[in-house]
Parts: C-alpha cells; structure tokens; sequence
C-alpha cells in the first residue's frame, strides 16, 4: 500500500472540529493546548459561533490546528504518509504533515494568510463561481471573452468537469452566462468573500513572501504535490516561492491527484470536515481508494480499514 494524506481547504470548516480528537488522542491535544496565537483557538474551533470561524483570518488557522490534530492522531495510531497535498489552504497541513514546518509555524502563517487575504479583498466587488460540464479549453475561451469586463480566470481545477472560476463581479457575471451558452450543465456562485487564487490577490501574495522571508522552512521528508505545479519541490524552486504563487495563481488539484496516481499512490486519506475530496478522486482517480478522517470515529474506521490492507 502507498498511503497519500490530502487536506480539505477553506469552505469545508464546521463548529467543533477537530474537539473529538482532542478527547480521544494525547497526541492531538498539543496543537490545541500549546499554539501561541492572538485568539481562543479552542473556543472558536469548537464554540464558535459560525459566522466568526467562517471567517477567513479565523477559518484558515483553525482548519489548520484540526488538521494537525488529526495528522497526528493518525501518526498515534501508527498511520503515516509516503505523500501529501492539500485543497489551497490545506497545503500547509501537506507541508506539516511533511516536516517543512512546526505546528506553530504553521498556524501563525494561516493567521498571517488569512488576515492578509481578507484585507486585500474588503471593498472589492469579486466573485466566484463553480461550472460544471465543460471542459478547460471551453472555459478558458469563456474568460478570454469575459474579461473585456475585467478579470476573469480559471482558478481551480477540482476535477473532471468541474472547475471554479473568479474574479471582479460583472466579469464573472458574464463568464457564467457564456459558459450556460457554450454547453455547461450548471454554473454555481460560491458563497465566498473574495475572488481567492486570482490575480486579484497580489496584494496578498507580497504581504505572506514578507512573512515567508523571515520563516524557517525544511526540505519536505516526503513528496509534497504543490498546488501551483501539480509537482513536488523542483531543483531552482522554493517552498516559499510556491505558497506566494498558490495564493493568486490557479490550483491544479485534478491534476495533483493524477500526478500522485501516477506516483504509485493506491490509498488517500482526506483530512478535514465533510467529503469535498473524496468526491473530486472519485471522479478524478476512481480506481484509488479513499477514505475520510474528521473525527474519532471516522479515524478508527480509517485504522481499521488500512490494517486490514496491510
């Protein structure tokens, strides 16, 4: 078995993640109990209320200490990865699981990340939106159109049929009209507060390469799929380089997945509240296995069934 974690991103999060963990796993408590960061991580992560951790400069750094929570947990369990990768945000998990940095290096660059996210977005009209049923060259045609009103790009690349495309509202707006006329079988606003992984957040891409200069950064132990290159770490590249690009540039998850397919990877395990994942492999890789890990129970069961593999 070649077992790949893969972490949910911003949009999966829910009140009380990662709580059953904590009560069920000495090795979950410490990124909950130890963290050094300006809020309750506790009280939100499992208080609440939604409308604060649906915030983007909370969500991201308590997703994170969920997700760390469970990677350790499962490494309790005697669970490890030989590869990882994360949806946007959950790349920083990948690159924890991976020893490129400390849980407390992590979380505070989620805070960093998301505060500067949702400055670079207050006041800006930006959407996004979800078209199901073309394909990339159609979609791309779309945006080319589109964007005589603006910016309009591609900016993610979830699977099969399934792409997220962002940026200033009237753009977008046309973009979804032209891709129901172009044969899409639905275009679906997302409920998000800004035009995340376009260019649009340059602004924030220059705030976190700041943070990032004076972080210290490990060469990953084992491959990390990176969502800017659909690859692991490249000779000339950075992991740096690669967060700063990942925060306006598109994220090729269909094709992150294939290249861990193509890796030898027979088993995911995705990470994180609900199944958004698990859907995009099925679809993406339907002969790879995956199973899901939010919780205590969901981690057994996740156990369970790898022991019976091995």
């Amino acid at each position: 078995m070649k077992l790949a974690f893969i972490y949910a991103g911003q949009g999966s999060q829910t009140v009380g993640m990662g709580k059953s963990l904590y009560d069920s796993y000495p090795a979950a408590r410490p990124v909950f109990d130890n963290t050094e960061i300006d809020f309750d991580l506790k009280r939100v992560c499992w208080q609440g209320p939604a409308e604060l951790l649906n915030r983007t400069e909370y969500t991201q750094p308590c997703m994170v200490a969920a997700a760390i929570a469970a990677t350790c947990a499962l490494a309790e369990r005697g669970v490890r990865p030989d590869m990882a990768a994360g949806l946007s945000l959950g790349e920083y998990s990948a690159l924890y699981a991976a020893g490129v940095f400390d849980q407390q290096t992590a979380i505070t660059l989620t805070r960093i990340r998301g505060q500067a996210m949702e400055q670079t977005v207050k006041g800006m009209d930006g959407r996004m939106a979800a078209v199901l049923g073309l394909d990339r060259t159609a979609l791309q045609k779309v945006c080319d159109e589109a964007g005589s009103l603006g910016v309009v790009q591609i900016a993610n690349y979830n699977c099969p049929g399934q792409m997220v495309i962002g940026g200033e509202a009237a753009a977008v707006e046309r973009a979804a009209a032209l891709a129901l006329e172009g044969g899409a079988r639905r275009v679906v606003p997302l409920n998000v507060s800004g035009p995340f992984h376009t260019s649009l957040l340059e602004p924030a891409a220059r705030k976190l390469a700041e943070t990032l200069k004076g972080t210290e950064l490990k060469n990953p132990h084992i491959p990390v799929i990176f969502n800017a290159t659909a690859a692991p770490l490249k000779p000339g590249e950075t992991v740096a380089e690669l967060l700063t690009r990942q925060v306006m540039s598109p994220v090729y998850f269909e094709d992150s997945l294939r290249a861990m397919e193509r890796a030898g990877i027979d088993t995911f395990i995705e990470i994180g509240p609900g199944r958004v994942l698990s859907g995009f492999v099925r679809k993406t890789c339907p002969s790879v296995r995956v199973l899901g890990v939010e919780d205590a129970e969901s981690l057994e069961a996740a156990v369970a069934a790898i022991n019976q593999t091995v």
